[in-house]
């Protein structure tokens, strides 16, 4: 019942193991193969060893078969065996065959009766076996032994599962005959991987231990458990006989009058028996390599494929494969970069801000953060602004504000700008070598490529952040050569003074002038809620709305200004602290008339609370700005107050100066992003782009020194894309002409009910739908 045809393709099974024995496990390319499962002292070993006619494998208690032993049956002349771990080495003795597995097993294993899922490959050649490909597993168990780990049942069944899931392995499933098959656990494993029994082989052990008036007849006809391919019965040598070194051939003879004498046997004896197992073995396993391999050959042919880029980059010792490699990771570097400044990358990052986004950031929001910082205090600006008229006037007593003073004030604040506009080059400065480090991960692989590529870069980058400084400097400087105060959104005097002769005492010539010069109405300096403490009669005082202007201070009942409770004239008004107990939770000023008026109904003070010594700070400053001043001058240089006029001229710099600065800012904060997009961004992106593979190419034959990693991981795909390539070689050289195999001679195995169902409604469909011509005879007439 042989078929040479088919069977000529396991040795190409065996070719294709050789080819992918070291990579086969990483591609998760599973060769067709049978599995055997059983649990310890089922009598796996045997079975094998009856197969092989030669004693080779470890013997003793406990977990023996630690590792997975793929063993390659092949029919030859002589007998001998061949690790594949020691290639060339030819053991013709079978005893170190049994060594070299224990040793190879303790190798990984060490002796503490551990499992490994690394595979021992043995090759069996004999004149005495067909050409087979088995994996022998470690036996399942269910208590640990000795130092064995806690979960060794549960590394077993995983192990197991590992090979058996796969549908294109058949799986033999060995169980003593003297155990209720019921609770055979290989059976058990099978069935949760092929529940239909389709692709599971039973194997009935130890039928000659059976007691007395029971067999195992039921089973072997099938009929109790049924699995789709059957079962088939086997006496293994007991272990007297192996004590005794009693010959496989002998056994197998023995096996063959137990199974012609046994009365429950005998009529299937032709069936039963190890040399049977043999060719049922062969027959099934040659049908299944022949289903499988088309769609094994696209499962390479795919494999190989997804390689073929990756290997072609890593031929390095070719020149040109150099330099296409250098040619091709820098132009990667450029557009990794230029994707994470434009915001294109392929996987956009949803956990914090980068590249170009963090760029916008720092132009939109840490800019003009950090334009507001070098904004002067209050107090200081106006003692500033107070001196620079005092001094510009000289001994005369000036009427009119002096532009000299606008424009020295202007510089000095357009000169704190150096600092800021430093800092905010500063800051895309680190954020573009931020942004450049996290586009060299392909250059990882060339540590110095990548050391070269990051010093040319920074050096770059660094350069641009000099010429820019330099640029905003000279934009800082054009802006001190001239200050254009006819600039369209320019606030000038008209617009921005407030007239001050209707309540300062000034002299008639005074008056005139300043008529002249403070033409517009009075602008609302300040609004806010207040306290006042001294007026009514809740403890505590009442809060009003108050409105702040050049000419009066009101107050309303709420913040929409409509019920007015009194206006009062800012005339000889003036500002006085006032000390509360450390219990207090306000902070308070009183406001008074210096001709001792009443300010408010019968009231010669107003005292006023707020919530916080800022809100104090903040109210006092709008009152100077008013012209109400404090009633003594505080040793501060606070003397210049006392001038109403000086205030006034004083009040109107301190507005001009504010409209001009606003231009400033509103120019720099369009300007810089603008400058250093040009001189830093975009410079660095189109050095990358252009220069910098011209700048590496003199130094490519150093550059391209890979790491330690990256040499291992490129000699292993090259020689996994080999491995493929000659694993599809020795598919190639199938003759198409192999006749296809006969059915398993197995009156056991018949077409399940649904499958025959099917064939016959196809049959009747495919008849139903013959067309036949108009003159085409019938069959009756024919």
């Amino acid at each position: 019942m042989s078929n040479p045809g088919m069977e000529a393709l396991i040795p190409l099974v065996n070719s294709l193991q050789d080819a992918l024995s070291d990579v086969c496990y990483n591609y998760e390319l599973h060769l067709p193969q049978i599995v055997v499962v059983g649990a310890q002292s089922s009598g796996k070993s045997s079975v094998l060893e009856n197969l092989v006619g030669r004693d080779f494998l470890p013997r003793g208690t406990g977990i023996v078969t630690r590792r997975p032993l793929i063993l390659r049956l092949l029919h030859a002349d002589t007998v001998y065996g061949e690790f594949h771990h020691c290639k060339g080495n030819k053991f013709t003795d079978f005893n170190k065959i049994r060594e070299e597995i224990k040793a190879e097993t303790e190798r990984l294993t060490g002796r503490n009766k551990d499992i490994s899922s690394v595979p021992i490959n043995l090759l069996i050649y004999s004149p005495h076996v067909v050409n087979l490909t088995l994996v022998d597993l470690p036996g399942i168990t269910k208590v640990s032994v000795g130092d064995q780990p806690a979960d060794i049942e549960y590394q077993i069944r995983k192990l197991i599962m590992q090979y058996i899931c796969h549908e294109n392995c058949l799986i033999l499933a060995v169980t003593p005959a003297n155990t209720d098959l019921t609770n055979s656990d290989a059976l058990k494993l099978a069935k949760d991987v092929d529940p239909q029994g389709l692709r599971t082989i039973g194997v009935i052990t130890k039928l000659d231990l059976m007691d007395k008036g029971t067999d195992a007849k039921e089973i072997l006809e099938n009929r109790f458990l049924p699995l789709r391919l059957g079962y088939i019965g086997v006496v293994n040598r007991s272990q007297k006989d192996i004590d005794g070194q009693k010959d496989i051939r002998a056994a197998l003879q023995a096996e063959n009058n137990f199974f012609l004498s046994h009365p429950a046997y005998k009529h299937m004896a032709h069936r039963m028996g190890t040399p049977y197992l043999q060719k049922i073995l062969n027959q099934h396993l040659s049908n299944h390599i022949r289903d499988t391999l088309p769609g094994f050959r696209r499962d390479l042919e795919s494999q190989l494929r997804a390689l073929n880029k990756e290997a072609e980059e890593f031929r390095l010792d070719d020149p040109t494969s150099r330099n296409k490699t250098l040619t091709l990771l820098i132009h990667h570097f450029a557009d990794e970069l230029k994707k994470l400044i434009d915001g294109t990358c392929d996987n956009v990052d949803t956990v914090c801000l980068s590249g170009g986004a963090r760029l916008n950031q720092i132009f939109h929001l840490r800019l003009p953060n950090e334009l507001t910082k070098v904004q002067p205090d209050e107090i200081k600006l106006r003692r500033e602004i107070s001196y620079a008229i005092r001094n510009i006037h000289g001994v005369r007593t000036g009427l009119f504000p002096p532009d000299m003073a606008f424009e020295a004030i202007v510089k000095k604040q357009i000169s704190w700008l150096k600092e800021p506009c430093n800092k905010f080059i500063d800051m895309v400065n680190e954020e573009l070598i931020t942004t450049v480090n996290q586009c060299f991960d392909k250059l990882t692989c060339f540590p110095k490529l990548r050391e070269e590529t990051e010093k040319l870069v920074t050096t770059k980058i660094y350069e641009q952040e000099r010429k820019c400084k330099d640029l905003v400097l000279q934009l800082i400087e054009i802006q001190l050569a001239y200050i254009n105060t006819n600039h369209e959104d320019f606030v000038g005097f008209s617009k921005c003074a407030t007239p001050l002769s209707s309540h300062v005492n000034l002299t008639t010539t005074q008056q005139k002038s300043t008529s002249l010069l403070f033409s517009s109405f009075a602008q609302v300096i300040r609004k806010g809620w207040l306290t006042m403490s001294n007026i009514g009669l809740m403890k505590g005082g009442k809060e009003y709305w108050f409105i702040l202007t050049a000419e009066s201070l009101s107050w309303f009942k709420d913040e929409e200004e409509k019920e007015k409770q009194y206006m009062l004239p800012l005339d000889n008004l003036k500002l006085k602290d006032i000390v509360k107990g450390f219990k207090s939770s306000r902070f308070y000023f009183s406001i008074y008339n210096t001709e001792l008026r009443n300010v408010y109904k019968d009231q010669k003070w107003l005292e006023l609370a707020c919530c916080s010594q800022e809100e104090l700070d903040s109210w006092k400053v709008s009152l100077f700005r008013a012209g109400v001043f404090p009633d003594k001058v505080d040793g501060l240089g606070n003397e210049e107050f006392t001038d109403p006029l000086l205030e006034r001229q004083v009040e109107t710099i301190r507005h001009l100066v504010d409209s001009y600065m606003s231009i400033i800012h509103k120019t720099f904060r369009d300007q810089m992003p603008k400058t250093v997009m040009h001189v830093m961004v975009n410079s660095v992106k189109e050095f990358i782009r252009s220069e910098l593979l011209s700048q590496l190419y003199p130094l490519r034959e150093t550059l391209m020194d890979e790491s330690p990693d990256q040499q291992q991981h490129r000699v292993e795909v090259l020689r996994k894309h080999r491995a493929l390539k000659e694993a599809l070689a020795v598919i190639e050289q199938v003759s198409l002409s192999i006749p296809l195999p006969p059915p398993v001679d197995s009156p056991r195995i018949q077409p399940s009910r649904y499958k025959m169902h099917h064939v016959m409604h196809v049959l009747r469909l495919s008849h139903a739908l013959v067309l036949l011509p108009p003159n085409f005879p019938s069959c009756n007439n024919r």
